[in-house]
């Protein structure tokens, strides 16, 4: 028999709005749409340090020993979905609801039980379609640490739970109104209809880039623009600025890769100094290709990690 303890963890529960209509609409394109979103959020959660327990029908459980990587991972699956749907019609869209909650759950083998886990799931059936709802406990441990907002729903009625769980929508981009339906008692707080799902979706899909990231590739074009104009005024034979410009170029490409939510990010590090690597070996070419072997080790890094993906 398989060893039962209790650990405090984050649980994050995820599923399809309508997932029903879908499946009778299109069951070919349904699974495979759906297989498509959950290897991108397996990834993402994955790449903030959680773990995928179990997926069933359209739903999906992970847990994280971080709250604030459960919540940014929540965020960027968020997004990069939304990406996904807004090339889709509006009708075949797959909008997934997510709801985090931090508890203290039962563990036998590789699945977690109790409470916590069914706040999460009521949480998470709460959302508005490609919104996330998370606990009174989480938003404590999280806001002042993720740049987003969060509008306070009030408290949720979960049952076997006596009190109810008070609830907070995640703000996500320029989504105002990706509020949960008002489906709770106990609260007389009047509740803002949730803006349609197609709209969030087009809007976070549209989103541009953050402007401190604008900003810092703005500076190292601006750099390295002015050490190529320095290099060339004062021309000797040698062009010196090669070196610092492919150190810029690789700065960026590892800023570009801390906010790209496309590739598993440890692997895509990997990559970009492999590639920096082979760019100085070309460089200073003597005749021969010295860099395949700090590559090869870096690929065979790479792999390993790759293999050992859930």
């Amino acid at each position: 028999m398989s060893e039962t303890r209790r650990k405090l963890t984050t649980i994050f529960c995820a599923d399809v709005q309508d997932y029903t209509r879908l499946m009778g609409t299109d069951e070919e394109g349904t699974l495979a749409s759906l297989k498509r979103c959950r290897e991108a959020m397996g990834r993402l959660i994955e790449s903030h340090g959680g773990r995928v327990i179990n997926t069933w029908g359209d739903g999906l459980i992970a847990d994280f020993p971080s709250v604030v990587e459960a919540v940014r991972a929540a965020v960027d699956t968020q997004n990069e979905l939304a990406g996904f749907n807004a090339r889709r019609p509006a009708d075949g869209r797959m909008l997934f609801r997510i709801g985090i909650n931090l508890g203290d759950v039962i563990v036998e083998g590789d699945d977690i039980y109790g409470d916590g886990v069914n706040i999460a799931a009521r949480l998470q059936a709460s959302a508005a379609a490609g919104g996330i709802v998370i606990s009174s406990s989480v938003y404590d441990q999280v806001r002042n640490k993720v740049a987003v907002g969060f509008e306070f729903l009030g408290p949720l009625m979960v049952k076997n739970v006596d009190e109810g769980v008070p609830s907070y929508a995640v703000k996500i981009g320029d989504a105002k109104d990706e509020t949960p339906p008002a489906q709770r008692s106990g609260s007389a707080r009047p509740q803002p209809q949730p803006q349609p799902a197609a709209v969030i979706a087009a809007d976070m899909a549209e989103a541009s880039p953050a402007p401190r990231g604008r900003r810092l590739y703005g500076v190292l074009a601006v750099i390295a623009a002015v050490l190529i104009g320095i290099n060339l005024l004062s021309w000797q034979g040698v062009f010196w600025a090669r070196f610092p410009v492919l150190a810029l170029a690789v700065v960026a490409a590892l800023a570009w890769n801390r906010d790209q939510t496309l590739f598993n990010r440890k692997i895509t590090s990997l990559a970009i100094v492999a590639l920096g690597i082979a760019g100085i070996n070309l460089f200073t070419w003597t005749g021969q290709f010295w860099a395949v072997w700090p590559m090869l080790g870096i690929a065979a890094v790479m792999g390993v990690r790759w293999s050992m993906r859930r």
